[in-house]
């Protein structure tokens, strides 16, 4: 049977496991999901600009995934959610030029699988982005 190890990310994580009752990643043997991340700070606040958020959202990916033995370079599969106006039909070049921006710092030429969902709602009301991954710890050596 393999080992299942919780984890809970200092600062916003610890906020949000104590307010909501749930962990922000989970690793089953070498397998790795984390729950989707937004780009708060550890007081939970969104900073003003849309590219500022989709920064710390990839910062809280790799320290979500830190608490469990995980980082960027073990990413398999990313899900991102962007938040859109209702009855638009795509999600903006604003997000995907950012999330492309991340995906070459924090990924150095590896490409997981990434599926972009748009949504009309997120977690907090001022949110804009959320992502979740899938990681295979030692998969990227």
């Amino acid at each position: 049977m393999s080992t299942v190890t919780f984890g809970v990310a200092p600062g916003y994580g610890e906020k949000l496991h104590a307010a909501l009752g749930y962990s922000g990643a989970v690793r089953v043997g070498d397998r790795v999901e984390i729950s989707g991340q937004a780009g708060v700070d550890d007081d939970l606040v969104l900073p003003d600009s849309l590219e500022d958020e989709i920064i710390r959202a990839f910062d809280n990916v790799e320290r979500t995934l830190a608490t469990v033995g995980a980082s960027w370079k073990d990413v398999i599969h990313v899900n991102s959610y962007h938040k859109v106006e209702p009855g638009d039909d795509v999600i903006g070049d604003d997000h995907n030029r950012v999330m492309a921006e991340q995906f070459r710092r924090w990924l150095g030429g590896r490409a997981p699988i990434w599926t972009e969902t748009g949504v009309t709602v997120l977690g907090l009301a001022a949110m804009r982005v959320e992502i979740r991954v899938t990681a295979i710890v030692g998969s990227g050596d």
